[in-house]
């Protein structure tokens, strides 16, 4: 199987598990505006990230599933929440009107809140079901990740900095926080469930935090430079809210010039890793190089 098959088959088997736990675990009033959310696009680069750190340290990424799905309904369940009009205020969200859009507020809030209980329903039922340290382990970091000390964190100090001149240490923690520990609980828990030794970890970890810092400047220059219909989303909507940036502090061109170098160092570390042969490499290649 090539690398394109490969990454259509896990995408598929990702969104096949997700809509297969939210029948089990929603109920039927808030079903579907859930299942709207999560089926209205994305390109599942968590939920993969996780899946195939996994598969390159244990040639398997079933173990994996359940986490993976969990990360997706929590990237979900921040993306409704980012978009609800005492935040960021959009209307369209991966190429279609947001969930308060569809459906309203009310029924967005709630559809966040309940995509976040599923996600930890899901964690905590692999793990009654089969013990293993690894999975608590897997929870924990994802639990950190996402909470008040991650990205949250981040949510919080993005709303705190609008309309104010920032600073790089500043800009960096939202983009650490808000974007990168998403991106870190991915690679990190993927990595636990495969077996990763604590060298590993560490490894893994800068290579998150560069991924995650990386991802958020590209995001900025796309939000630019972006074609709305490829990224899903209206452009300039940063400019909009009055949003610090990369490209509002350094200019387009320095962002370009670090995004490369960040950029740069993340293949090296999964080089370093021993991973160049491996999905996870080529797939995050592929990823650093998105126009969308």
């Amino acid at each position: 199987m090539d690398t394109l098959d490969k990454k259509n088959d896990m995408i598929n088997v990702i969104n096949d598990e997700i809509l297969k736990y939210l029948k089990k675990y929603s109920g039927k009033e808030m079903y579907e505006p859930m299942e709207y959310s999560l089926k209205a696009g994305g390109k599942r680069f968590r939920p993969m990230i996780m899946l195939l750190m996994c598969e390159a340290l244990s040639n398997d990424y079933k173990d994996a599933i359940p986490f993976a799905v969990a990360i997706e309904c929590i990237h979900t369940y921040s993306l409704i929440h980012d978009d609800l009009p005492s935040m960021d205020n959009d209307d369209l969200r991966r190429g279609v009107p947001t969930c308060h859009k569809k459906f309203d507020e009310a029924t967005a809030i709630l559809a966040g809140d309940g995509l976040l209980n599923i996600a930890f329903e899901i964690m905590l039922d692999k793990l009654q079901n089969n013990f293993e340290k690894k999975y608590l382990k897997a929870i924990n970091c994802i639990a950190i990740s996402s909470g008040t000390n991650g990205m949250i964190k981040g949510q919080a100090l993005d709303i705190k900095a609008e309309g104010k001149n920032i600073n790089e240490k500043e800009l960096f923690n939202i983009y650490e926080n808000k974007t990168g520990k998403l991106i870190l609980a991915s690679m990190k828990a993927g990595a636990i469930i495969g077996g990763a030794s604590q060298e590993q970890l560490e490894i893994i970890e800068d290579t998150a935090y560069k991924l995650g810092i990386a991802f958020q400047i590209q995001d900025d220059i796309l939000d630019i430079e972006g074609d709305q219909e490829k990224i899903g989303k209206p452009i300039n909507s940063d400019l909009k809210n009055n949003k610090s940036t990369y490209v509002s502090i350094y200019g387009i061109e320095k962002a370009k010039k670090d995004y490369i170098n960040l950029s740069s160092q993340v293949l090296k570390n999964l080089e370093s890793l021993g991973f160049v042969n491996k999905q996870i490499y080529h797939y995050i290649k592929n990823l650093i190089n998105r126009n969308s």
